[in-house]
């Protein structure tokens, strides 16, 4: 039980390797939107919007619903958005940490 866990927690991290992906996060953090809305802000083609989001859904990052020819996307949980603002904040704090040995080395 306990490595599959493992398992489904590195497929969840894979989310978190790209981008694009992290600002599809960011972008239906308030609503959700159609696919055409996503790949409009993201600016990529169909075909790879298309890859991003089946791989979300696969591992259930994303929900969906169709409304006539239209496909509108979701984050399935909420909490998400706390691990993808925590993992944001601990990279500002290594920029501002980085800047501050810079800015030590030049005084």
């Amino acid at each position: 039980m306990e490595n599959q866990l493992y398992t489904y927690h590195a497929e969840m991290c894979k989310v978190f390797s790209h981008p694009k992906r992290l600002e599809l996060i960011n972008i239906l953090r308030e609503q959700e939107m159609s696919a055409g809305e996503i790949g409009e802000r993201l600016r990529i083609t169909p075909a790879n919007l298309s890859q991003h989001l089946t791989m979300m859904k696969e591992r259930r990052i994303l929900v969906s619903r169709k409304e006539g020819n239209a496909v509108y996307y979701r984050i399935t949980n909420p909490r998400l958005l706390e691990v993808f603002d925590m993992l944001r904040e601990i990279l500002f704090e290594q920029i501002r940490q980085d800047a501050a040995l810079i800015q030590g080395r030049t005084n």
